[in-house]
């Protein structure tokens, strides 16, 4: 009769367990179909914003004629305006902006933004170095169109995409550090293009690195400063699908706008 009694206890509660699973995933699924019936007007929006910029996507990484001109008239080392220029570039440079927005998008704490920010830097300094100054080349558009991918990709992430769809979850750190290789590497070969005298050309691609990097935190400041204000906002994580939904859209058609500048270039 006991042993009866704990049989039955038992299924009872496995009964329990499973009606508590069911109702998690019935909700789960709920909030799937909420976020995605609230991000799809945001997607329509990410598509037009990024068909309106695809024009000037091929030359995301691009130097401005002035600029241009202002790299191959060089006499020696020029640390200051070539720190300009760094900032410049980066401050301009929406693909970069928009992949570093994804990075830092669900980072609360300090450390880990300056741990995620640090790892995009090694790898985004090392490849504009070797580049320039090793002569590594690359296909220009390629190389944007994955820098394209990234922004894509790291929006999927944060959408949770490669668990729930792939059942897999990539290190987030070895992502950023790869991609941040990407992303260097990206304004070295548009730096290749430029005949850079010799002269003092250590000095300026480090300063020119510097200055990205200056850019790089004065960006991300006014970036962490308008996510810390919408985070206290109750509707955040109701949107965060949403936002990151535009992320990934406009990543796409930057990625296809650089395939397609590598098509016609052919």
């Amino acid at each position: 009769m006991q042993l009866h009694t704990q049989t039955l206890s038992k299924k009872a509660s496995n009964l329990r367990s499973h009606a508590k699973v069911a109702t998690r995933l019935r909700l789960q699924s709920k909030v799937l179909k909420l976020s995605l019936r609230l991000a799809r007007p945001w997607v329509w929006v990410a598509v037009a914003f990024a068909i309106a910029v695809a024009p000037a996507a091929v030359s995301a990484h691009g130097v401005a004629r002035g600029d241009a001109r202002f790299l191959e008239t060089l006499q020696g080392a020029a640390i200051a305006p070539l720190m300009y220029l760094g900032a410049k570039h980066m401050v301009t440079g929406y693909d970069h902006l928009l992949f570093l927005v994804g990075v830092i998008f669900f980072l609360y704490r300090p450390r880990d933004v300056v741990l995620y920010v640090s790892l995009f830097t090694i790898g985004h300094s090392v490849t504009l170095l070797a580049g320039v100054l090793g002569g590594i080349r690359a296909n220009p558009y390629l190389v944007d169109a994955v820098i394209g991918l990234s922004v894509a990709y790291k929006a999927f992430d944060n959408m949770d995409g490669f668990r729930r769809l792939l059942g897999v979850q990539p290190d987030p750190r070895a992502a950023v550090l790869l991609f941040g290789l990407c992303h260097g590497f990206g304004l070295a070969t548009k730096l290749q293009d430029y005949a850079l005298p010799r002269a003092g050309l250590v000095t300026n691609i480090v300063s020119f690195n510097a200055g990205v990097e200056i850019g790089q935190v004065l960006a991300l400041g006014s970036v962490l400063i308008a996510l810390t204000a919408w985070r206290t906002r109750p509707g955040f994580l109701r949107h965060a699908f949403a936002a990151n939904t535009v992320l990934m859209a406009a990543g796409f058609v930057l990625a296809g706008a650089q395939l397609s500048g590598y098509v016609l270039a052919r």
